[in-house]
């Protein structure tokens, strides 16, 4: 699947390509209009980059925080260690087991994906950005004829930006 993403400043632009798009018999089920009072990013499917990382973040912590207290613990009992000579023998290693644990947190948040929430990745951040600033974007969907046809109606109406994506494995 093909799509072409435009971005209007206003309302009244985005509903004017609308409707161009409409008159040159385009099927409406192949356009989408986001914004104010039209889909929003997530009624259309726009990824929120955080929420996804956040997923992935607490997946890996399910099996990484547990392997981390386990191989803390191991490693502790391995080396005999005697941090805290006042805990003792298993007080040691269990002190050793939580900071395996603390890395694998740590670990679970980087790797999965914790740096991605602060700087974001890819172009639905933009989007979804350019809809919370207020503006409007009108998407098509279809073949490479169709984005072709769509595009050339687009481009004179004069949209702020204008880009075209292939569904990977289309």
């Amino acid at each position: 699947m093909n799509y072409l993403v435009s971005v209007w400043s206003d309302r009244i632009q985005a509903e004017t390509a609308y409707t161009e798009l409409e008159s040159a018999n385009i099927t409406m089920d192949k356009v989408d209009l986001l914004g104010k009072g039209f889909k929003s990013a997530d009624d259309y499917g726009l990824i929120d980059p955080k929420d996804e990382a956040w997923k992935q973040i607490k997946r890996m912590a399910t099996w990484i925080v547990p392997f981390g207290f386990v191989g803390g613990f191991t490693f502790n009992s391995i080396t005999g260690l005697n941090t805290f000579p006042w805990a003792g023998a298993l007080g040691n290693q269990l002190t050793g087991g939580v900071l395996g644990a603390i890395g694998g947190a740590m670990g679970s948040f980087f790797i999965g994906g914790g740096t991605g929430i602060g700087v974001g990745s890819g172009d639905a951040v933009s989007y979804r950005n350019r809809l919370n600033a207020g503006k409007y974007l009108v998407v098509v969907k279809g073949s490479d004829g169709l984005i072709a046809k769509a595009s050339q109606i687009l481009r004179p109406l004069r949209p702020e930006n204008i880009q075209g994506y292939s569904e990977p494995g289309a």
